[in-house]
């Protein structure tokens, strides 16, 4: 499936540049005739180089004893999304479910809500687990999204995976490269996550889906049909996005 054609006039905003050794990431908002058409997160292929290796120390402890690097990305200045940051998360080990995503990958969650509010999704709250349990009503989880049974994790939320995720299917499941989460907390929609193996990132992709979205939103703001996952060989760089933007 192809992207879909912005106007001659789209003009970029970015985020400013989180540096990493010699690479770099950032956000950014496209927009088309005066509305966002896509945000993402465009990172150079330093920055994959440049990410702690398989068995490196330090990063956060997730639930499942694992680490993970987390980069917080500020949005542009003039953001008319939903989205209040973004944290681009390296996991050298993958995470749980065990034969599933136990391999090196990206995290990308794009939150609407803002830096303290996530900070506060942590066990150190008497009501963590009470929170953890509101789910979003119906008209506001977007269709075949599940909670699968994981822990909530301190500073994410509750993961709702797809049921129909091709990587989740009891009989002949394929091999996990890529893959799109929504996240939830104390009865909120709270991000939207698309999760990249380095092995896909690797073969450069130019990769396009639509999404499921729901019947409604909080906040309501432009919210994506449809993800891509592309490299550009003109300026070395990937670029994750959440495409065709439409007011939910």
């Amino acid at each position: 499936m192809m992207l879909a054609l912005v106007s001659a006039s789209a003009e970029t905003l970015y985020g400013p540049p989180l540096l990493l050794h010699e690479g770099s990431a950032r956000t950014y908002v496209v927009m088309d005739n005066g509305v966002p058409s896509e945000v993402g997160v465009e990172m150079d292929r330093a920055f994959t180089v440049a990410v702690p290796p398989q068995g490196a120390h330090g990063g956060v402890t997730m639930p499942d004893g694992r680490s993970t690097f987390e980069y917080i990305l500020d949005m542009p200045a003039e953001n008319p999304t939903p989205f209040q940051h973004v944290t681009l998360d390296w996991n050298p080990h993958g995470h749980e479910p065990d034969g599933v995503y136990d391999k090196a990958h990206f995290d990308v969650h794009f939150y609407t809500i803002s830096l303290e509010e996530r900070r506060a999704i942590h066990t150190d709250d008497p009501a963590f687990m009470d929170k953890a349990g509101r789910l979003p009503a119906p008209e506001f989880t977007p269709a075949g999204y599940i909670n699968p049974g994981v822990p909530p994790v301190p500073m994410m939320g509750v993961h709702l995976v797809h049921a129909e995720a091709p990587e989740l299917r009891a009989q002949g499941p394929e091999p996990f490269l890529q893959t799109f989460l929504y996240g939830a907390w104390d009865g909120r929609l709270i991000f939207i996550e698309p999760m990249v193996s380095m092995e896909l990132l690797t073969g450069e992709p130019d990769i396009f889906l639509p999404v499921p979205v729901a019947e409604r939103y909080e906040p309501q703001g432009y919210y994506p049909g449809a993800y891509s996952i592309r490299w550009d060989a003109s300026g070395a760089y990937y670029r994750i996005a959440l495409n065709d933007l439409q007011w939910r």
